[in-house]
């Protein structure tokens, strides 16, 4: 299926996240205006960004509080959402996100919104342009999707449907299976994020918690799963409010965020009984390495010394060391002296002999390294001396499976661009 983000997911730029975004693989985004707003290129440049990347833009959010208000909101309402058309159409956006109204001015009259909703559908429909109606966890009166799908069905304009958010639906504890009775049709977008499981206000839950799928506590698969019966046939799309991605390295973070939505598919296969779009998993039978990152390489050094490993390797451009008690081997990555984290581990290594394994990694997104090549070397006399570690380190991040190559503690070898290099 097409996937799609949230531009608000990822840290940046509205430039530098469209860039890693379409490295990442997606193929679509979701505009937030706030990055669209501090952005200094107009809106028709974005678009031809956009579309030299290419990366569709499947939805514009977000439009707030319009429906059941007094008559002279709504005429000031509309003139928002004209200028919002206007801007819709510099982009080359053809879907608005239109939440819930949680304005205390908000009144509660189910056909007082349709109506309403119906009118900005004809305003829209003028542009080319459709209603995607989301009724938010928090909203004033209408916080559940099915109470928002009454409205839409009420209004009944082919250019008003609704919005499915995983969020604002499984934070209330509402029942999934009620989606099995829209129209897929009528589903114009879904918005997919996880979270784990807090009791705490769901507004600051929603603005700071939530996370890709699978790092949480939801049943996303569950919910997709119902979705997908329904015929619905748009974007997969991922809308994370989370202050640590935003931080967050933004090409490592689409990554991420790619990855979760194909694990995903996995997981909702499953739940169908259809096959599986990746290769089988596979148990790995051993560990080839714990990396640990840390400002002070000399004290961790002595620590691991006085836990019996010895140091038996160094990489040869890089300031990572190889330290090994037995088959135990740990790599340790010298960061910057400014780096915010005294000691981390960055990366364990599994060892398989069933190369399906690295099938499956690539299909997940790990970049995999070939195997090293063998330039010619002279034979040393004692072999003794040679000793095999892991073939990579977090810089040289790969999957291979049991791969390994030689080490050599003095003197450097040569080696393929690809391979690890110690001496």
């Amino acid at each position: 299926m097409r996937k799609s983000i949230a531009t608000v997911s990822v840290s940046g730029s509205l430039t530098e996240k469209l860039e890693a975004v379409a490295r990442a693989g997606f193929d679509g985004v979701e505009i937030f205006e706030n990055d669209l707003l501090g952005c200094p290129l107009p809106p028709e440049r974005i678009r031809e960004r956009a579309e030299g990347l290419g990366l569709g833009i499947d939805l514009y959010q977000p439009f707030r509080d319009f429906e059941a208000v007094a008559p002279d909101r709504l005429a000031d309402n509309l003139r928002r959402a004209e200028h919002k058309f206007q801007v819709m159409e510099r982009l080359g956006a053809d879907t608005l996100l239109v939440c819930s109204n949680v304005s205390p001015g908000a009144v509660d009259d189910d056909a007082l919104a349709a109506e309403q909703l119906r009118l900005l559908a004809e305003r829209a429909a003028g542009h080319g342009i459709r209603i995607a109606y989301e009724a938010l966890a928090w909203g004033r009166h209408v916080d559940t999707y099915l109470h928002a799908w009454r409205i839409v069905r009420m209004a009944d304009h082919p250019n008003l449907g609704t919005c499915l958010d995983s969020f604002h639906i499984l934070s209330r504890g509402s029942d999934p299976g009620g989606i099995e009775a829209i129209p897929g049709d009528k589903i114009f977008f879904l918005q997919l994020a996880d979270a784990p499981l807090l009791a705490m206000d769901v507004l600051q839950w929603s603005r700071h918690y939530r996370c890709f799928p699978g790092q949480g506590g939801f049943d996303l698969a569950g919910l997709l799963a119902h979705v997908l019966r329904t015929g619905y046939a748009g974007p997969l799309s991922l809308e994370i409010f989370n202050d640590s991605f935003r931080q967050a390295d933004t090409g490592r973070t689409a990554v991420d965020a790619m990855r979760s939505l194909i694990a995903l598919e996995e997981s909702v296969a499953q739940v169908l009984g259809t096959g599986s779009p990746l290769p089988r998993s596979v148990q790995p039978d051993g560990f080839a390495f714990a990396e640990l990152a840390t400002r002070d390489h000399h004290r961790l050094g002595g620590l691991l010394g006085a836990l019996g490993f010895a140091r038996t390797g160094q990489h040869a451009t890089k300031p990572v060391e190889l330290w090994e008690q037995g088959r135990a081997r740990i790599l340790l990555n010298r960061t910057r002296p400014d780096s915010l984290v005294d000691t981390s581990l960055v990366s364990i290594g599994l060892e398989s002999p069933d190369r399906l394994c690295v099938a499956r990694a690539k299909s997940l997104l790990s970049p995999v390294l070939p195997p090293p090549s063998r330039p010619p070397t002279r034979r040393r006399s004692t072999p003794s001396r040679r000793r095999t570690a892991p073939n990579c380190s977090s810089a040289d991040v790969g999957s291979r499976p049991g791969a390994r190559t030689s080490i050599r503690r003095r003197r450097p070898r040569a080696t393929s661009a690809a391979s690890t290099t110690w001496r």
